[in-house]
């Protein structure tokens, strides 16, 4: 086990912005996609549709389970591992972050609930390979090469993971259908938790950022999630530390550096009463 957990750039298996393969088992063994890479993060988005067959993976401490026809993402930073892989059908994109469309990046970095496998119906199954074999066919050096032929290809990418986003928005109809202030505020202080959680600690910081009142920015977050704003900031260091503690030799004083915790016994006491353990006991368990 190392100190840091291993993090995969999209330059390890191409040197555009984007990469695309399919995935059966006459074009390469599909289980190198996610298997031979044991537990690691990637610094880009992953893509997936499938098409048929059976995958599970970890990801975050949740096993996610998929068969048959459906699509997922996994997230820049996102710690997972490959499990199953059986008889998998469908297509792989691996994008880096801004290439994503901020229309698409905000249904998935900011979605209020953590994102799980789709199931979709078949007319969308074939509209994910239609879109998949044409992008794949322009997917060579020679349109690359040029601006128009790259040109092209983004249309083509956006238009493939922008299906991904329809659907997954889809899915949140009902919060989306009542997007007010208050649904948007709340998708911004998420976001920003996301980006800054090592840095910011107090909800009062994020509502300075936010330009509104502490009192505001609390009232609003637990209108919308049923939680304080509090509760968001402490998860997003929790999940990062549980990373942490499960998949490297750091020590805990380390961790809690890490994380921006001068004090490290501050960070084992603030531990302890969010996971009913230690971050020592923790990592027994889990190791």
């Amino acid at each position: 086990m190392k100190h840091t957990i291993p993090t995969y750039d999209l330059s390890d298996i191409s040197k555009h912005r984007f990469h695309i393969k399919r995935m059966d088992e006459h074009t390469y063994r599909t289980e190198t996609i996610l298997m031979d890479k044991g537990i690691h993060r990637d610094s880009h988005y992953i893509f997936t549709f499938m098409e048929s067959g059976h995958v599970r993976m970890m990801v975050d401490f949740s096993t996610i389970e998929a068969r048959d026809s459906t699509i997922f993402c996994v997230l820049p930073g996102q710690v997972h591992q490959g499990l199953l892989m059986d008889q998998v059908n469908g297509w792989f994109v691996a994008i880096k972050s801004d290439l994503v469309p901020d229309a698409v990046r905000s249904v998935f970095e900011e979605s209020l609930e953590g994102i799980r496998p789709l199931a979709v119906e078949k007319a969308w199954v074939e509209k994910f390979n239609h879109a998949a074999v044409i992008l794949h066919s322009f997917y060579n050096e020679e349109m690359l090469a040029s601006k128009e032929g790259s040109s092209v290809i983004q249309s083509l990418l956006h238009t493939f993971i922008g299906m991904f986003a329809f659907i997954y928005s889809k899915e949140n109809s009902s919060q989306a259908s009542g997007e007010n202030r208050s649904l948007q505020l709340t998708r911004e202080f998420k976001i920003m938790v996301r980006q800054r959680y090592k840095t910011m600690k107090s909800p009062s910081e994020y509502a300075e950022k936010l330009n509104i009142s502490r009192g505001y920015l609390t009232e609003v977050i637990r209108e919308i999630t049923g939680k304080p704003a509090q509760h968001w900031i402490h998860q997003e260091i929790l999940i990062e530390a549980k990373r942490l503690l499960a998949f490297t030799h750091l020590t805990v004083k380390e961790i809690a550096y890490e994380l921006g915790y001068n004090d490290h016994t501050y960070f084992s006491r603030l531990f302890s009463k969010l996971e009913n353990q230690s971050p020592s006991e923790f990592r027994n368990i889990n190791r």
